[in-house]
């Protein structure tokens, strides 16, 4: 509202798709954070989209600085959570323990209150402080049976905790209760139980993939089995063709009680005469016969 409609409408825009890539798209998301600031630097809202855009992509230094301005101009301390976060990413888990500890907390909601206290103890990990790690997450929020946006963070926190220490059975127990209060899926509780549990997970797709793989052989198998098949039949065609009874280079085989393969018994009959009828040339061996005798008679 303070500053003029077309500038504000540009402003707006950018601060949008800051919005909607944050999560997906955290370096996108970070330029059009940049482009939102140059544009209006002196208004809050700017700055702590800028500040979210510069923390999702791990600029811990340039998100504290744009926090810190957005709560100078509004005297908020909402987001006193995050920018103890940020002193955590600088690697200086010490500053967040303090400010953990400063007054500020006591004006958070409750929601702020346990995202502090998720802080607190990350930074008691980060000083390799399990135990006391553990001891910061034990609170009534923990204890609740009742489910609050936070619940499922702060339950897998503690089942976190309690795995690093070495105490595998109640960190099962609390990543099976972080299950039960996380309905977005939000955490990956359900693969840190079962991995716990030794359950491996298949890749169907892989298995699919795989199986595909072995299909060429089979189908060449096949293949091979019906080619054999239809030689088979060729030769069988071709056997056949030798014993069309209307040629009369061939014999027909004669029955047998015997189980002789009839393509074995075969006559091929030896003629030297080109395709003669068998009784003309029986009458002209006679004919020929008949004219030898006279001249011999003669002579």
């Amino acid at each position: 509202m303070s500053l003029p409609k077309g500038l504000a409408e540009e402003v707006s825009r950018n601060l949008v798709m800051v919005a909607r890539l944050i999560d997906e798209d955290p370096e996108q998301s970070y330029a059009y954070a940049r482009i939102a600031l140059r544009l209006a630097s002196r208004v809050a809202a700017v700055r702590e989209a800028a500040g979210f855009a510069a923390y999702a992509t791990q600029k811990y230094s340039e998100a504290l600085a744009e926090f810190r301005a957005a709560k100078r101009m509004t005297g908020s301390v909402e987001l006193w959570p995050v920018m103890a976060d940020c002193e955590r990413g600088l690697g200086r888990p010490e500053r967040a323990l303090a400010m953990a500890g400063e007054p500020e907390v006591q004006k958070l909601d409750k929601a702020g209150q346990v995202e502090m206290r998720l802080v607190a103890a990350g930074a008691r990990r980060d000083m390799g402080e399990l135990d006391a790690a553990i001891v910061t997450l034990q609170s009534p929020e923990l204890a609740s049976h009742s489910v609050q946006p936070w619940t499922a963070r702060l339950r897998y926190a503690y089942a976190d905790a309690l795995l690093a220490a070495g105490r595998e059975d109640e960190a099962r127990e609390w990543f099976a209760k972080t299950i039960e209060a996380d309905k977005d899926g939000a955490t990956d509780a359900s693969d840190r139980l079962a991995e716990l549990d030794g359950v491996e997970f298949v890749d169907a797709a892989a298995m699919d993939d795989a199986d595909l793989d072995d299909e060429p052989d089979e189908i060449d198998e096949d293949d091979d089995q019906d080619d054999a098949e239809v030689a088979a039949a060729e030769r069988a065609s071709d056997q056949a063709e030798y014993y069309d009874e209307d040629d009369d280079e061939y014999e027909p085989v004669p029955d047998s009680d015997s189980d002789v393969d009839v393509t074995d018994e075969i006559v091929l009959i030896e003629d030297d005469e080109d395709d003669e009828p068998r009784d003309e040339r029986d009458e002209r061996d006679e004919r020929d016969e008949r004219d030898e005798r006279e001249d011999r008679d003669k002579a």
